[in-house]
């Protein structure tokens, strides 16, 4: 890989180190307001609504930054994802870093969390979504290995389809609590009034997960890993 590359690399770790550090602090904020006693399910069910709007925002907001940098950092729209990716991953992987530091929490990579929120909280173990991170890392410096080395890193439709069919297996293991909470219960023709709805409040304020659906995301990871060989294989 060129230096320049390298370069490009560091200052957009870098990056993603910082905002790591900048969203950890709002967290911590956040645990000291409504979880005085340390972080755990259940999840507190009386956070005013205004504060879920903004945490929505801040949320979307993360996400545009780090694509702004991504663009910035290449020409090509299959070296700005890798960029992206690597971007995304090194804020996730800080993300925990700086809550070990500040909070030393967690107490181990299989303790559940609120991955994020958007449109709806995803849960679930810590070792999760840093898989996906470090995965995302090492498909970034494939892509960014081969640019430097004069290939045509154009990811090809039938290796976005195995991505995206791929991402979607892991969005449904996060997912897939607090939609069964939603759905089963008879929320869903109320989901914009959920953050008012005292039965739903009282539901989400009972509910602790309990089981991570392991097979599915280790589904959704190999269907990953084989688009990511057929990438690699073509390119090389």
């Amino acid at each position: 890989m060129k230096k320049e590359t390298w370069k490009k690399l560091g200052v957009v770790g870098i990056f993603g180190a910082a905002m790591a550090f900048i969203e950890t602090l709002i967290v911590v904020y956040l645990r000291m307001l409504y979880y005085p006693e340390g972080f755990k399910f259940p999840l507190n069910p009386y956070i005013e609504p205004w504060v879920y709007s903004v945490e929505w925002f801040r949320e979307f907001f993360t996400i545009v930054m780090l694509a702004c940098i991504a663009v910035l950092a290449a020409r090509k729209f299959s070296e700005r994802f890798a960029y992206f990716m690597y971007s995304f991953a090194v804020w996730d992987i800080f993300y925990y870093i700086w809550l070990k530091v500040i909070l030393d929490w967690p107490a181990s990579f299989l303790i559940w969390d609120l991955l994020f929120l958007i449109p709806i909280p995803w849960l679930g173990p810590v070792i999760a979504p840093l898989t996906c991170s470090v995965m995302m890392i090492v498909f970034a410096y494939i892509i960014l290995d081969f640019a430097d080395k004069g290939k045509n890193t154009e990811i090809h439709k039938n290796e976005w389809i195995l991505l995206i069919i791929g991402s979607l297996i892991l969005l449904y293991t996060w997912l897939i609590d607090y939609a069964r909470l939603i759905i089963s219960n008879g929320f869903l023709g109320d989901f914009f009034n959920l953050l008012t709805n005292s039965e739903f409040q009282r539901i989400v304020e009972n509910f602790v997960p309990v089981s991570y659906n392991w097979i599915m995301f280790f589904i959704g990871i190999l269907v990953i890993i084989i688009a990511i060989v057929i990438y690699y294989r073509r390119v090389s």
